[in-house]
Order: C-alpha cells, then sequence, then structure tokens
C-alpha cells in the first residue's frame, strides 16, 4: 500500500534543476533511504515532504491527502511530519524531559507517563530525564530528538543526515537502534543520506539521485547487484567493470566465460562484478576450477575482510578484490580467481 506518494517533482533555483520530475512511493511502515552525491537535490526533496519548499511542478500525497500540488501547499506544521536532523536541534536551555515533552499538550493526564514510554523506546536511563543537553554524548542527544519527534506522533518521519555527525561505531550502533524504534512504533520513515553503507544497511527501499533526476528505485540488495549503469555501481560500492562479449546468457572476458543474469543479450559491453564475488584459490589446490591465473601483488590486511590485489597472468587487467582475513594467500603467490554468482549486465549496451 502506497503511504507516500511523489509524484512529478520538479523544482529550479534561477537556471539550476535542483529536481526534475521525481517519482517516487513509498510503503507504509517501511523505511526509505535517498542517497546521491552534494548537489543531487536529495535535501531539496526532503524539504519539500516536510513542506519547507514549495515545487515548481508535481504533487506530494500522505496517506491520500494532497500536501502540494502546485500552489496549493499544506503548512509544514499541519502535515504531522516529524523530522530529526543532523545536529538533532534540541533546545539547550530545557531538559531532556522538556524537550521530549515539548510539542505535548501541556495538560495532558498522561504526559510524564508518555515521556517515560518515550526515553524507555529510545533506550535512554530514565535518571537522564533531568540533564540538559550539553550533559550528553552526541548519540545520546539524537536519541532525544528522535523521542521528541515520535512524542508528537508523526504520521512520517523524516531523517536527514542523523548520524553523519557521530563516530563510525556509534554511527552504526544508532543506526539499528533507531531502525528498531521505528519498526516498533509504526512509522513510516524517509532518510537522506550521502552514506552508501548507511542506505544499503537501513532501508527497505534505496532511491538514488543523481543531477536532479532519479535514477533507480528498489531494494538494497537489487541496486547494489543490478544497479542500472556504471556510474550507479560505482557510488553504491566497489566494483569491478569489464568488456564482455555476450551469448546466451554468459560473457566472455578476460576471467573466461562466466555466467551473467541477461539471458536474452548479445554484443559487446560491459559486465559488473563486486570485489565480493571473485574467490581466490592456490593453484595447486585440487579440484581448483579457475577462471584465470593471477600473481598477488599486495594485500591490505583489514580483519574480517581484506583487500587483495591480484594482477591476471596476461597482464591484461589488475583486480582489488574482497577476501576473508583467515587464510590469505601471501604476496607474490600465484592464485587462480573464479566467480560467485552471475555478473551483472546494466541496461544499455553502451553503459
Amino acid at each position: 500500500m502506497t503511504f507516500l506518494a511523489i509524484k512529478n517533482i520538479s523544482k529550479r533555483y534561477g537556471p539550476v534543476h535542483a529536481l526534475d520530475n521525481i517519482d517516487l512511493m513509498v510503503a507504509a511502515g517501511s523505511r526509505t533511504a535517498i542517497v546521491g552525491p552534494s548537489g543531487s537535490g536529495k535535501t531539496t526533496l526532503l524539504r519539500i515532504i516536510a513542506g519547507f519548499e514549495t515545487p515548481d511542478a508535481g504533487q506530494v500525497m500522505l496517506q491520500g491527502e494532497t500536501l502540494a500540488d502546485g500552489e496549493a501547499i499544506v503548512p509544514a506544521h499541519r502535515r504531522g511530519i516529524g523530522i530529526v536532523s543532523q545536529d538533532g536541534a534540541l533546545f539547550p536551555h530545557l531538559s531532556v524531559s522538556e524537550n521530549i515533552g515539548f510539542g505535548m499538550e501541556r495538560g495532558a493526564r498522561d504526559r510524564d507517563q508518555r515521556i517515560n514510554a518515550l526515553i524507555d523506546m529510545v533506550e535512554l536511563d530514565r535518571g537522564m530525564l533531568d540533564r540538559r543537553p550539553h550533559q550528553l554524548s552526541g548519540g545520546q542527544q539524537q536519541r532525544v530528538a528522535l523521542a521528541r519527534a515520535l512524542g508528537r506522533k508523526p504520521r512520517l518521519m523524516l531523517l536527514d543526515e542523523p548520524f553523519s555527525a557521530l563516530d563510525t561505531g556509534l554511527r552504526e550502533n544508532m543506526r539499528k537502534a533507531v531502525a528498531r524504534v521505528l519498526q516498533i512504533a509504526g512509522i513510516t520513515a524517509v532518510l537522506v543520506t550521502h552514506d552508501q553503507t548507511e542506505a544499503l544497511s537501513f532501508a527497505d527501499q534505496v532511491a538514488v539521485l543523481r543531477e536532479g533526476r532519479l535514477i533507480q528505485a528498489g531494494t538494497p540488495q537489487a541496486l547494489y547487484l543490478s544497479p542500472r549503469d556504471r556510474e550507479t555501481a560505482l557510488f553504491l560500492g566497489d566494483a569491478i567493470v569489464l568488456s564482455a562479449d555476450l551469448d546466451k546468457g554468459s560473457a566472455k572476458c578476460v576471467l573466461g566465460q562466466i555466467p551473467v543474469d541477461a539471458d536474452n543479450r548479445q554484443g559487446r559491453t560491459d559486465v559488473m562484478l563486486r570485489p565480493e564475488q571473485l574467490r581466490l584459490s592456490a593453484i595447486d589446490e585440487a579440484g581448483a576450477r579457475a577462471a584465470c591465473i593471477g600473481k598477488v601483488t599486495e594485500i591490505e590486511f583489514g580483519g574480517a575482510v581484506c583487500a587483495v590485489t591480484v594482477v591476471l597472468s596476461n597482464g591484461s587487467e589488475t583486480l582489488n578484490i574482497k577476501s576473508s582475513g583467515v587464510g590469505l594467500p601471501e604476496v607474490g603467490s600465484m592464485v587462480s580467481v573464479s566467480v560467485i554468482g552471475k555478473a551483472h549486465v546494466f541496461d544499455r549496451l553502451d553503459a
């Protein structure tokens, strides 16, 4: 069921097309991540959904209610939309309890009970309720900001780069915590981020914007393994792009004859593999089925996942492969390289 509908949204700032005919549907109870490089239009789209900007054309509909349609627009404060920004935007002169309760009806009998329930939901100790924001860590401040936004019982939650100011380890924990809280509360959410890993791990649906246009939208797995074009593939993660000749579900390339995800395509094109789709084996291993042979020239140890550089024997290609930190080959050793799964063929043969 479509909960949020963005239809043919366009926005210009002078000669600049910030958004160009954007169509995006968000299902009820889902989490959608809008991702793209700086200047792609993702923040502008979020502000149009929130009601802070007016589109030049197109519609925004929430639960069947039209929020924006040309000049007709529902004011931001009447949309029932909660927002958590990068800095949390807590009121420094108010306590945690007062921040969470801000926007609630002052005379509500259950106000204190609701504040306690919200601080429990975001997994903060009730002993923090009397503290000021400056007495909290960055992660704690974001949890309070989320509790405050939830306290207004929003229909939709907008998350504007809420984890970007946090340290790497804390960012991952907060991302999981926020996803868990939104799921418990049954709140539909839209996240804007420039962090591809964050988008892929947080969302049920990922939408990629580039130069004001929606390039592709779908599940994280679909976009990661089947990106529409080379630029999207490289934006979403490390990729190995190889020239190949297609014929009946396979491709001939420097790795040999490998399976592809396009059964009926033929001709010269580029195919894509993710680095973790390549497996290394010692060439003297019994039963090793080598797609090709190469020499290990460099290993960047990263613990669980390591980067192994392999130069193919014919010198035609250098491959950067992701491998487990256990059982790594030695630098200078010869290895066979085989493919796990299928290579992806871009939408167009000239991709």
